[in-house]
Formats: C-alpha cells, structure tokens, sequence
C-alpha cells in the first residue's frame, strides 16, 4: 500500500501521501521562503548586464517583464504565511519556476539574437532552481521545465527562426539542465519519501512497544503500571473538580480449581472472557486492569455515593457468575471485591495505597465467605 508511483512518486495509498504531505509543510513553507529570496535577488542581479547586452530604448520594456515576472513568487511569499499554503502544497512553488522561465523568454524575445547568448543560460538557471531549491515536487518541476522547453522552440525555432546551430546549442544545453537537474530533484524526493516510510514504521514499532509494555499480553487489558498512571489523572480531576472515585480489586473465586483440573488454557479462555465482561460492562472514562493471574483492578471515575459503588460491585460479581462458554458444566466463578473510595486522607491519596486498601479489602470479603464486596476500613 506505500508503494511510490515510479514517476510522479506519490503514494499509492491516499493517507500516507496526506500524511506526507503534512509531514513536510512546516520544512516546506521554510524553504519555499528561502529559495523565493534567493531567487529575487538573483533576478535583480542579473538586470546588472542590462546595460552591456540590452539596447537603451529596451531597458524600460526588459525591466517592467522583470518586476511583473517577480509579482508570483511575491504572492507565494505572502501565502506560504496563510492556511492556505498547505492546501494548495507544492503547486504554487512550481508557479515560483515557471514564472522565471517565463519573464526570460519574454525578454529574450525582444532582445536581439545577439543578446540571447548572454541572457538564456538564466533558462538553466531557472531548470535547476526549480527542480532543486524551490521545493517543488519532481512531477510538477518537470512539467514546468517541458512547458518552457517546448515554448522556446516554438518562439525562437520557429517564430524567431533563430540560427539553427545556436538553437541546437541551446537546446542542448537546456535539455543536460533539464537530465541533470531533474535526475538530482528525482533522487532527493524519492530518499526523503523512503526516509518518510522508515520513520513511521520505527514510530509505529515504538508505538506497539508501548502498547505491550503497558498492557496485559494475554486479555489486552492496562497492566499496573498504566492503572496507576490512570489512578493519578483520577486523583488530579478529584482535586479540581471535588469529584469521587473508587477502585475494586476483583478477586476471582473458584478459577483455581479450572487452572488445575481443565489446564492453563481453559482458564486462559476464562481470563479472556471476563475481560471482556468487565469491559464491556464499564464506560470509556473508566479502565479495567488485570493485575496479574486471576486478579482484576477496576477504576470507575465519578462514583458519586457508597450506594452508587455497591451496586456497581454487585453489577460485577453478577456479570463473573454467569456461564462461561468453553467451560464444563459444574465450574463455576465469582468473585470478592475489595473496595476503595478516594480521595481520602491517609493512605487512600495515593495510587499504590488505593490498590492496597481494596486488595485488604478483598481479602476480608474473601475470609467472610467469599462472592461478596467490601469497602476498604478507612472508608
């Protein structure tokens, strides 16, 4: 899907050439800038030998093609500062090269034949400008360079008739401008495109590394390390916004005897389906850990009351107690909930002391019998 367009050198795939394209506007809008002062004040420079190849009663004429010439990449200057700059991408830096190649065929085609000797190499200089510093993308650089390749012929092979052998010099000269300027714009937009590939795919990789050093390899969900991480953003809210938040530590009664009599995979798939269960059972504010074998942490933000807490943890242990499918009739699970509310003083303003206030919790709902909940003693 990333492959490249062996001559426009797009992407196949629509959003990796968007992405691209987004990739490279803060550079571009950089360069397009600085190859636009360069470019003027070569333009300038070059009305230097005005006054050596250009007739006196042409000076007028040479210099108002000049200043109208320089009006485009004026107004590409003024939009690469507007949103409208990424809209439109590298097309109007492509305009910058046509402009130029255009205001000096139009002087070259009042000067005398004599002159074009002296004004036409700007055409290569305009070539490798617009191939190789402006900016713009290869495919629109080359069809620029074409347009003004087959208008000189046309103006000076045919309407000028200019003599053959110095059109076929200038030609040839035009033409290696063209070969050597595009082959060197082709080859630094295809490295910077392969370059582009090579960093999304490493930010990929560091994003799926991420990924798995924060979650559960087994049920996919948020390992203790990014609970806790969830802990202190529910703490910083509660501070702000005085809201009330508890934590369950989910304790699954029973899975033992499925581990040891059914094997590892049977209670892997009982993992997996309680997950899934408590999951699906919590809003998207909220987050649901595994803490490791059958141990569960489960952070609901915005509790409100104790009422409100005890009817989520009743929700819960009902939701464990169904069947599960892919288990055999007579094995069964549930669970003991320990319960944390916070913010509170003591050892409840932190993640850690969250955890080990509902896992004590836990373990007294376990000692009075089991499937049941309990709220943590400093609640």
């Amino acid at each position: 899907m990333n492959r490249l367009h062996p001559l426009t050198l797009s992407f196949r795939d629509p959003a990796t050439e968007q992405a691209f394209v987004r990739h490279l506007l803060p550079r571009l809008r950089l360069q397009g800038r600085a190859a636009i002062a360069v470019g003027t004040v070569v333009y300038f420079l070059y009305g230097a030998l005005d006054h050596l190849f250009v007739p006196p009663e042409l000076w007028q004429t040479v210099w108002s093609i000049r200043l109208l010439a320089l009006g485009v990449p004026v107004a590409v200057l003024a939009l690469s500062f507007s949103p409208w700059f990424e809209k439109t991408s590298q097309l109007p830096l492509a305009l910058v090269g046509l402009a130029a190649g255009l205001g000096l065929i139009a002087m070259l085609w009042h000067l005398p034949v004599d002159s074009s000797a002296y004004y036409y190499p700007g055409l290569m200089l305009a070539t490798f400008y617009t191939y190789n510093l402006l900016g713009a993308r290869f495919i629109q650089a080359l069809a620029v360079s074409i347009l003004l390749l087959l208008l000189y012929n046309l103006l000076f092979g045919h309407l000028r008739q200019y003599p053959a052998p110095l059109l076929l010099s200038h030609n040839f000269f035009l033409i290696s401008a063209n070969l050597i300027g595009g082959a060197a714009g082709y080859l630094v937009e295809y490295q910077r495109r392969q370059l582009f590939l090579r960093e999304m795919q490493l930010d990929h990789e560091r994003r799926q590394h991420l990924e798995r050093s924060l979650h559960d390899r087994l049920t996919g969900l948020p390992n203790r390390d990014l609970l806790i991480d969830r802990i202190n953003q529910a703490l910083a809210l509660a501070r702000r916004d005085a809201e009330r938040h508890a934590g369950y530590f989910v304790d699954l009664d029973g899975f033992k005897a499925v581990n040891d009599r059914l094997g590892h995979a049977a209670g892997d798939i009982a993992l997996c389906e309680i997950a899934r269960r408590l999951s699906t059972a919590m809003r998207e504010t909220d987050t649901v850990s595994r803490l490791g074998g059958d141990e569960f942490f489960v952070l609901a933000q915005d509790i409100g009351s104790c009422d409100g807490a005890a009817h989520l943890a009743g929700k819960l242990i009902s939701l464990i107690e169904s069947p599960i499918p892919g288990l055999p009739p007579g094995y069964s699970l549930s669970a003991s909930i320990g319960i944390c509310l916070f913010p509170n003083v003591g050892p409840a303003s932190t993640p850690d002391g969250i955890i080990r206030l509902a896992d004590l919790a836990m373990y007294r709902a376990k000692e009075a019998g089991k499937r049941r909940y309990l709220f943590a003693e400093s609640d």
